[in-house]
């Protein structure tokens, strides 16, 4: 299955921490959490100016929503939201969930922090995100859709990675049914 996901956080240069997180499923399924233990403090100019007004309750105090939750709490809720049977996770053989994100090298390691080392990802979780700006290059860099509203929240940016990788998608069929038609004139 396909999931879309995006992610919120303070860098410096030396580390990463998530602010939000965002997952959109193939099947329409979403989850969005913020993260309680997040070091407010340590947010540069743009993240205060950029993606903070875009979190729910109050980011000084996490509350006012019930977005708000540990690391620990967010890695949980992910495997849950991930599994065939919520109440007690379970992932079926062959299982091989691909997850996207759009620049999505910081978002993966935010992702991956949350289950600690990169190595305790859960079993049947890949080790690496696929990219879809790297693959709109591939496919010679065309115009992705605008994101209508929204952007630097990390659910509504999942959202929109769903929407450039269909359109990816029907892209890169339309140029291969289009080389095909050029390769065979006769039909």
């Amino acid at each position: 299955m396909h999931y879309w996901l995006d992610t919120e956080f303070i860098e410096d240069g030396r580390t990463i921490e998530l602010i939000s997180i965002g997952i959109v499923a193939e099947d329409g399924r979403e989850l969005y959490f913020q993260n309680a233990e997040c070091d407010f403090s340590r947010a540069s100019n743009w993240v205060k100016a950029n993606v903070l007004p875009h979190l729910e309750g109050d980011f000084l105090t996490c509350t006012g929503s019930d977005r708000w939750k540990t690391r620990q709490a967010i890695a949980t809720s992910i495997v849950r939201f991930l599994s065939w049977y919520p109440k007690e996770p379970h992932f079926e053989e062959g299982w091989k969930p691909e997850f996207w994100g759009y620049y999505a090298d910081y978002d993966w390691v935010a992702f991956c922090q949350l289950f600690g080392a990169m190595i305790d990802l859960p079993k049947g979780f890949p080790m690496y995100a696929n990219d879809i700006k790297q693959w709109c290059k591939q496919l010679g860099d065309p115009e992705l859709p605008k994101q209508d509203k929204g952007e630097h929240n990390a659910l509504a940016d999942a959202r929109w990675n769903k929407q450039a990788w269909e359109f990816l998608r029907t892209y890169e069929e339309d140029c291969v049914i289009t080389r095909l038609d050029i390769s065979n004139p006769f039909g």
